[in-house]
């Protein structure tokens, strides 16, 4: 007789945590080929993450709200459930541990927000990421207990996990993501351009700290009198009030700052391989994607002085971390890049990951369903 495996991804849409669900499903795709397994997948829009040998339940609603979503994972998912059964294994891709029946559960944490420090301003320039700080931790502690397993991406998140909800090692999988990346040139020696090219590509998000390396720039530019650099940053200035607020204060104050906009995956990577260095001051992450990205290219890293920076940047070996809040240390740093002073930048060991661990999504699902 199939064993029922159930994946729960209905807020899973856009980005990061679409690539998530695309991955999973390719996984189990191929698990439901060999034979022994129905996969049920609960999407938003099955035409997002669309494989053969899945069945999919589409789960759309007129607008984004957490009382539609609430309604989904404890009224909704409940009665799939029931109609489902027998499940073997419900797994739910998004943070929240849903009210089903099910022989075993198990669910995916991405959602670092109930360990961010936000800041009074952000209320006005984006109340709903206070709000999910706030609140995000009581919402992850629902039926938290209930489940066999809880994956996470870094070893500093199980850790976090297992104090803030008493959890056990063993029920914790850490599964960083894979870095299969996109080929690279090698680095060219940089040492002989008149201009220095610092880069971060980030969200519009107010938690991405934009305010930090602006005010690093102003600081090289008015109190160091630095010349002959330049940081290229991926807002436009116009995408939301803190990014309004950010190119209202800082654009006009200094000449070196660059707001180049959104850039797709070719242009991302065409600032990669041009610049001397990633700049990357986000005060909260799940991973930090473009660490691992920029780490091919073996430049520069300048990150925020944060666990998941620490853990992502694991094997670069040219790393400098600075204080998030102090936009003093980093234009400190970059001062010492522009000047050719490397002597501040040290290898990152690779973390030591507690088992249990999952290396791909294969290795994943063999923990997950085994006796």
């Amino acid at each position: 007789m199939e064993k029922t495996i159930v994946v729960s991804a209905v807020n899973l849409k856009v980005g990061g945590t679409l690539a998530i669900l695309r991955d999973c499903l390719n996984c189990l795709s191929r698990l439901a080929e060999s034979g022994g397994y129905r996969i049920v997948a609960l999407v938003y829009d099955k035409n997002s993450a669309n494989y053969p040998n899945i069945e999919y339940i589409e789960m759309q609603w007129p607008k984004k709200n957490w009382l539609n979503r609430l309604w989904c994972e404890y009224v909704s998912m409940k009665k799939i459930s029931k109609r489902l059964s027998p499940v073997y294994l419900w797994l739910s891709l998004h943070d929240t541990t849903p009210s089903v029946v099910a022989q075993r559960r198990a669910v995916y944490c991405h959602n670092s927000f109930p360990f961010y420090k936000w800041k009074a301003r952000e209320l006005f320039f984006s109340p709903k990421i206070v709000l999910f700080a706030l609140f995000s931790r009581y919402i992850y502690r629902i039926n938290i207990h209930k489940n066999k397993y809880l994956v996470v991406q870094q070893q500093w998140f199980k850790d976090a996990f297992i104090k803030m909800f008493e959890l056990s090692d063993n029920e914790i999988i850490v599964a960083p993501p894979s870095k299969k990346g996109q080929a690279v040139k090698p680095a060219v020696d940089t040492s002989v351009k008149e201009t220095k090219s610092f880069f971060y590509p980030a969200m519009s998000d107010s938690h991405k700290n934009f305010e930090c390396i602006c005010e690093a720039v102003r600081i090289l530019e008015t109190e160091y009198a630095v010349k002959g650099f330049e940081v290229n940053v991926t807002i436009r200035g116009d995408e939301n009030k803190y990014t309004k607020w950010v190119y209202r204060k800082w654009h006009s104050r200094t000449e070196n700052l660059r707001f180049v906009g959104y850039l797709d995956k070719t242009k991302l990577y065409q600032y990669y391989e041009s610049c001397d260095a990633l700049i990357f001051p986000s005060k909260v992450e799940t991973w930090g994607l473009p660490i691992t990205e920029f780490a091919a290219f073996d430049k520069p890293m300048l990150l925020s002085d944060l666990p998941y920076a620490h853990e992502t940047a694991g094997g670069s070996r040219q790393v400098a971390f600075f204080d998030p809040e102090s936009p003093r240390e980093l234009a400190l740093q970059m001062k010492g890049l522009i000047e050719g002073d490397t002597s501040f930048l040290t290898a990152v060991e690779k973390p030591l990951l507690v088992p249990p661990v999952a290396r791909s999504w294969d290795e994943l699902f063999e923990k997950l369903l085994k006796s």
